[in-house]
């Protein structure tokens, strides 16, 4: 007898305090990227929807921005024991939509759990200034108040750690906050919601609407929507800082990379190898951090090219849910070909592929999007390839005469996310931090992830704004300043 398959599972919005089935028209496949299996379907909401969402919001707003900030933190300390509890859960959901590893999906959880914590310090991150007689018989103070509504438009890639670098911040500081995760990834946030509800918060401040660009476009010109946090590629950075200005948002855009390590002849290559194998293939190279550049001073050619090869040989390629697997396949099916077409591309262009992961047969997930470790040798450094993101498991190694043509590398490219040196020279690791052109710095680092109370930063065509997400720069990114000026004439008539 055959036995019918479960029906597949549609998500909802949550707006309001409760969830709203979608009157979408059109839904976008979810899959399990290790077996190709439909596991959702996610509404491509339209700008009603937003609409209504961002309605919930602002009428949640005045109640919420007059709670004290000490009650504002009161769900937040919940929230965290609940992540806790359900990490497990929470991170099997996200391989199964994304494909990293358990191991992986959980280091997430344990990122996205830590800028909770540091937003519970708001009542002391919040606070101003004032300075008594700045003139006779004046003072002045300088206090923070929340925007209002406020949104987030987040990627496939983190899908539970990168909506923490501003939920928490937005609702902590007052705010009342819209949702727009990755329509490939909605299964996580919808069950961080879930969550989210049980911890007390007034129904409004929190929202979730699952869409497309229609979706991103309602929430850029829908006029009572004050600030956008968005992460993604640098076209749609470009585009989401463009169109936020030209409404009059306030906007933080985080966009592409090409991340550079540069591996002088006197670093420890084994620690090395181990951590910049971790870095480039590490989530299937599908993350902001990712090294993707490595550029080789002297004898650290040959022995670097050597030991990276057999370690990227060595990983084990599979389900991200099966025991002892190092690495998941790559997000859809498009992601496979169009890394594999830029491998050959860059074939073509003279590189080296001295470890070749295109069309690997992974033994039960042969429906799978993956593709092995890739590492091509010889790169130009004037390639087109060599200024591409990828955003898979390839690692491209290019060779420098000394660490001035290596820096000259970094310069040229047009991204700025994250760079780093492996070295045992404090001069050279100094020079590197002092010159480096990016916003996220590694000495023998190979993922320079800030912690939660640092700011992740980024220059060039990485990041469009001026405050980023985490720690302070988000408490500036969510508050107005606001100046007081005071004197009080003296009262003659009464005594105290």
């Amino acid at each position: 007898m055959t036995i019918a398959a479960p029906p597949i599972t549609k998500v909802p919005n949550y707006v309001n305090g409760q969830w709203v089935d979608s009157t979408a028209t059109e839904w976008f496949d979810v899959t399990n990227p290790a077996t190709g299996e439909t596991i959702a379907k996610a509404p491509l909401s339209d700008a009603a929807e937003v609409a209504a969402a961002v309605e919930a919001a602002a009428a949640a707003y005045p109640e919420w921005r007059r709670t004290p900030p000490e009650d504002r933190i009161q769900p937040l300390f919940k929230l965290k024991v609940l992540l806790e509890d359900h990490i497990d859960e929470l991170s099997r959901i996200i391989t199964q939509e994304n494909g990293k590893t358990f191991t992986e999906a959980k280091a997430e959880w344990r990122r996205a759990i830590e800028n909770v914590e540091v937003a519970c310090g708001i009542p002391m991150m919040m606070q101003g200034y004032n300075l008594e007689d700045v003139a006779r018989g004046i003072d002045e103070m300088m206090i923070r108040q929340p925007l209002g509504v406020v949104a987030a438009i987040t990627p496939f890639n983190f899908p539970g750690m990168v909506p923490f670098w501003f939920l928490p911040y937005a609702i902590a500081c007052g705010n009342t906050f819209i949702l727009k995760p990755s329509e490939r990834v909605p299964l996580t946030i919808q069950r961080t919601y879930e969550l989210l509800a049980q911890t007390g918060l007034p129904k409004g401040v929190v929202n979730l609407v699952n869409g497309g660009k229609a979706v991103v476009n309602a929430l850029l010109d829908h006029p009572k929507v004050r600030a956008i946090s968005f992460v993604g590629s640098t076209p749609v950075a470009k585009y989401v800082y463009e169109r936020s200005g030209a409404t009059g948002k306030r906007a933080q855009c985080q966009g592409g990379a090409k991340n550079h390590v540069i591996v002088l002849p006197d670093a420890d290559m084994k620690m090395a190898t181990q951590i910049i194998s971790d870095s480039a293939f590490g989530c299937a190279g599908q993350r902001c951090l990712a090294v993707s550049v490595a550029v080789t001073i002297g004898e650290a050619q040959k022995t670097f090219r050597d030991a990276i090869a057999e370690s990227a040989t060595n990983l084990r390629v599979g389900n991200g849910l099966d025991e002892g697997v190092q690495m998941g396949p790559v997000i859809t099916s498009q992601s496979k070909a169009r890394i594999e077409s830029l491998i050959a591309a860059g074939e073509k262009q003279g590189a080296k592929v001295l470890i070749d992961g295109r069309n690997p047969k992974i033994q039960k997930y042969e429906a799978g999007n993956f593709v092995k470790p890739t590492i091509l040798d010889d790169v130009s450094p004037t390639s087109d390839l060599a200024d591409t993101e990828i955003f898979g498991p390839v690692l491209s190694l290019i060779h420098a005469r000394d660490l001035d043509e290596a820096l000259a590398f970094l310069e040229h490219s047009k991204y700025g996310n994250q760079a780093s040196l492996f070295t045992s020279s404090g001069a050279a690791a100094r020079r590197f931090r002092y010159e480096a052109p990016a916003g996220n710095i590694g000495i023998n680092i190979g993922v320079a992830a800030p912690m939660a109370y640092f700011p992740f930063s980024g220059w060039k065509d990485s990041f469009f704004g001026i405050l980023h997400g985490q720690g302070r720069d988000a408490i500036e990114f969510y508050t107005e300043k606001k100046v007081v000026v005071e004197r009080w004439a003296k009262e003659h008539s009464r005594k105290f």
